[in-house]
């Protein structure tokens, strides 16, 4: 069994499991319904019942039952963004972020936003973190400061040169502060939006409407960034022409101004002096275009960004996507050194400052906002993308099986049902399969784009 696993690539108990599942009188089904999952990594185990009647008559139209079922389960997907946890669903979760984000640059009626939003000044900025010190790190065409030229995958970088300098308390309670430092940035946005327009700020507001969509991203020294596509619109939001004054000069230089202007206080506790944070002096701002040139971006690359790193946690840093609880599991888990001590950080300062709740986003080095948000009139929403792509589905289904639409006024179909959770996951040999799956599914997509774009495809094969 061991040499035939090996030649498989294969553990033993995998393949032991495998071939297992390939005898089970329940494989097709299995099979079937990891492939309804995309080939999700993590299913959701349900059990439970669905039956439709008519409700003049109290004919059943359709019943189902999970005593059907291999095991007496279904399998749903599990739905988590991260693509540490589970590819497939990242996969949706991704395009789901793609298209939310390119529908405000673009616009799309069936989204919220109409074409002529293209015309509208629309700007993508990079929001950075401070310096904590010294990290090995990639300035251009010189060395780094240590005197070495790193290549673009060198473990070192993002590390500090010196770690017994390095204000890790700093970086963390950084992290932490962040989505506090990104709220007042949009208060002061507006604020010197209304300066440079010569109005008061309520006047501004009725003339103007400022949109945005961003995401936060981890850079190799575990501090948190944001890349937020901020635009202009008309009184009444994207359906409006924005104000003659509102131009794509005035918007960058109140970006500016207002990134400069945020200060969020931290007070002195415990063995921790006060601390004021502010953004990082790097900050980036350039011109969205819908074909870019030089400085100026394409609404496609912007898009395309945003979503491959709305998928993306502190994991890629080094650590891992799962709440640590104590120093030991660091040792137990191998985590690098840098992140390590970020962990550490975090839950040592956790006693001194327990509002924070650091030790509960130890994991994330301190980062407790949400990865991906928008303002409210920015384009659609990822619940009405996920409520389409259902609808569209259960209409798919509801045709399968020769029932009639709910909507139509003439149907009396009552459908009632009973769902409990009973687990989730794969067993071994499970996990292979959805792993193949997912891989088969994957190619057939970048396939048929290639066949749809004459192979032009962007970084995420859209």
């Amino acid at each position: 069994m061991t040499d035939t696993a090996t030649t498989a690539g294969l553990d033993p108990a995998t393949l032991a499991d495998v071939l297992r599942l390939a005898g089970s009188t329940g494989f097709d089904r299995i099979q079937d319904q990891i492939r309804r999952t995309g080939g999700c990594a993590d299913p959701i185990h349900l059990q439970g019942a669905t039956v439709t009647r008519d409700k003049a008559t109290g004919k059943v139209l359709h019943s189902y039952s999970t005593d059907t079922e291999p095991g007496g389960r279904l399998r749903i997907a599990c739905g988590n963004r991260r693509a540490s946890r589970c590819p497939a669903c990242a996969w949706t979760y991704a395009g789901d972020t793609y298209h939310l984000i390119r529908a405000g640059l673009v616009g799309d009626p069936n989204k919220g936003t109409p074409e002529t939003i293209r015309d509208h000044p629309r700007v993508f900025a990079t929001l950075t973190a401070p310096s904590f010190g010294p990290v090995h790190n990639r300035p251009g065409k010189r060395p780094c400061r240590c005197g070495i030229r790193h290549a673009e995958d060198a473990p070192e970088l993002g590390t500090p040169l010196d770690p017994g300098t390095y204000d890790y308390a700093g970086a963390v309670l950084w992290n932490n502060y962040a989505s506090e430092l990104w709220r007042y940035f949009t208060i002061y946005l507006r604020r010197e939006i209304a300066k440079r327009a010569g109005l008061t700020q309520k006047a501004a507001r009725e003339a103007s409407r400022v949109a945005f969509g961003k995401v936060a991203e981890y850079q190799k020294r575990g501090a948190v960034h944001f890349h937020a596509v901020i635009r202009f619109d008309g009184p009444d939001g994207p359906d409006s022409p924005p104000p003659a004054w509102a131009t794509l000069d005035l918007l960058t230089d109140a970006i500016r101004a207002a990134a400069a202007r945020v200060e969020v206080d931290v007070p002195a506790s415990g063995h921790q002096p006060a601390r004021t944070l502010r953004w990082g002096t790097q900050l980036d701002v350039r011109p969205i275009r819908a074909f870019g040139d030089g400085e100026e971006i394409t609404e496609q690359a912007v898009a395309s960004y945003v979503a491959k790193y709305a998928t993306k946690a502190a994991e890629t840093t080094g650590t891992v996507d799962r709440r640590i609880g104590n120093k030991e599991a660091l040792v137990l888990l191998g985590i690098p050194d840098h992140p390590r001590r970020l962990i550490e950080a975090c839950l040592d300062l956790h006693a001194v400052y327990p509002d924070r709740k650091l030790r509960d986003w130890a994991h994330m080095l301190g980062f407790r906002g949400h990865f991906s948000t928008k303002s409210r009139r920015y384009s659609t929403t990822l619940g009405a993308l996920r409520q389409t792509r259902a609808d569209y589905r259960a209409a798919q289904q509801r045709e399968a099986l020769g029932l009639p639409d709910p909507d139509d006024e003439e149907a009396t179909t009552l459908t009632l049902a009973h769902w409990a959770y009973a687990g989730h996951g794969h067993t071994p040999g499970e996990s292979w399969l959805a792993a193949n799956i997912r891989r088969d599914i994957q190619h057939n997509r970048e396939l048929a784009r290639e066949e749809l774009t004459g192979g032009a495809l962007d970084e995420h094969g859209r």
